[in-house]
Protein backbone atom coordinates (compact mmCIF):
# COMPACT_ATOMS: atom_id res chain seq x y z
CA UNK A 1 0.00 0.00 0.00
CA UNK A 2 1.34 3.44 -0.96
CA UNK A 3 2.15 6.02 1.68
CA UNK A 4 -0.33 8.47 0.15
CA UNK A 5 -3.06 5.87 0.56
CA UNK A 6 -2.41 5.73 4.31
CA UNK A 7 -1.79 9.41 5.11
CA UNK A 8 -3.29 12.74 4.12
CA UNK A 9 -0.69 15.07 2.59
CA UNK A 10 -3.14 17.58 1.12
CA UNK A 11 -2.21 20.27 3.66
CA UNK A 12 1.54 19.87 3.08
CA UNK A 13 2.71 23.01 1.31
CA UNK A 14 5.99 24.64 0.37
CA UNK A 15 5.66 28.31 1.34
CA UNK A 16 8.73 29.09 -0.76
CA UNK A 17 6.55 28.60 -3.85
CA UNK A 18 4.43 31.65 -3.05
CA UNK A 19 7.51 33.76 -2.37
CA UNK A 20 9.16 32.65 -5.63
CA UNK A 21 5.97 33.16 -7.66
CA UNK A 22 5.46 36.64 -6.21
CA UNK A 23 9.09 37.61 -6.82
CA UNK A 24 9.02 36.17 -10.35
CA UNK A 25 5.89 38.18 -11.12
CA UNK A 26 7.56 41.33 -9.78
CA UNK A 27 10.75 40.80 -11.75
CA UNK A 28 8.95 39.94 -14.99
CA UNK A 29 6.79 43.06 -14.67
CA UNK A 30 9.90 45.23 -14.31
CA UNK A 31 11.98 43.47 -16.97
CA UNK A 32 12.73 45.66 -19.98
CA UNK A 33 14.82 43.05 -21.82
CA UNK A 34 13.55 40.79 -24.61
CA UNK A 35 12.30 37.75 -22.75
CA UNK A 36 10.03 34.86 -23.69
CA UNK A 37 7.03 34.72 -21.38
CA UNK A 38 5.42 31.56 -22.70
CA UNK A 39 4.10 29.05 -20.17
CA UNK A 40 7.07 26.71 -20.56
CA UNK A 41 9.71 29.41 -20.06
CA UNK A 42 8.00 30.99 -17.05
CA UNK A 43 7.44 27.56 -15.48
CA UNK A 44 11.13 26.77 -16.07
CA UNK A 45 12.08 30.03 -14.34
CA UNK A 46 9.95 29.16 -11.33
CA UNK A 47 11.25 25.58 -11.14
CA UNK A 48 14.87 26.67 -11.45
CA UNK A 49 14.47 29.34 -8.77
CA UNK A 50 12.70 26.91 -6.42
CA UNK A 51 15.59 24.47 -6.80
CA UNK A 52 17.97 27.21 -5.65
CA UNK A 53 16.16 28.26 -2.45
CA UNK A 54 15.68 26.47 0.83
CA UNK A 55 12.18 24.95 0.93
CA UNK A 56 9.71 26.09 3.57
CA UNK A 57 7.36 23.15 3.97
CA UNK A 58 4.53 23.38 6.43
CA UNK A 59 1.67 21.16 7.48
CA UNK A 60 0.47 22.30 10.87
CA UNK A 61 -0.16 25.53 12.75
CA UNK A 62 3.30 25.26 14.28
CA UNK A 63 4.73 24.88 10.78
CA UNK A 64 2.85 28.01 9.71
CA UNK A 65 4.49 29.96 12.54
CA UNK A 66 7.92 28.62 11.57
CA UNK A 67 7.51 29.57 7.90
CA UNK A 68 6.22 33.02 8.89
CA UNK A 69 9.50 33.65 10.70
CA UNK A 70 11.50 32.54 7.66
CA UNK A 71 9.37 34.70 5.34
CA UNK A 72 10.26 37.72 7.47
CA UNK A 73 13.98 36.89 7.39
CA UNK A 74 15.75 39.45 5.20
CA UNK A 75 18.50 36.99 4.25
CA UNK A 76 15.93 34.44 3.06
CA UNK A 77 14.06 37.06 1.05
CA UNK A 78 17.35 38.15 -0.52
CA UNK A 79 18.11 34.54 -1.45
CA UNK A 80 14.71 34.26 -3.15
CA UNK A 81 15.30 37.49 -5.08
CA UNK A 82 18.75 36.33 -6.19
CA UNK A 83 17.50 32.86 -7.19
CA UNK A 84 14.68 34.34 -9.28
CA UNK A 85 17.04 36.81 -10.93
CA UNK A 86 19.47 34.03 -11.86
CA UNK A 87 16.65 31.81 -13.12
CA UNK A 88 15.19 34.58 -15.31
CA UNK A 89 18.59 35.31 -16.83
CA UNK A 90 19.37 31.64 -17.44
CA UNK A 91 16.06 30.97 -19.18
CA UNK A 92 16.35 34.25 -21.12
CA UNK A 93 19.63 33.00 -22.53
CA UNK A 94 18.42 29.41 -22.97
CA UNK A 95 14.65 29.26 -23.55
CA UNK A 96 13.02 25.84 -23.39
CA UNK A 97 12.12 25.93 -27.09
CA UNK A 98 13.67 26.82 -30.45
Amino acid sequence: MALTDQYNFELLENEAEKLVFDELERQLAGCQEELCRCNDCVADMAALALNMVKPLYRFSLLGTLYTAQARADEAYIASVQEAVSKAVERIRLNPSHD
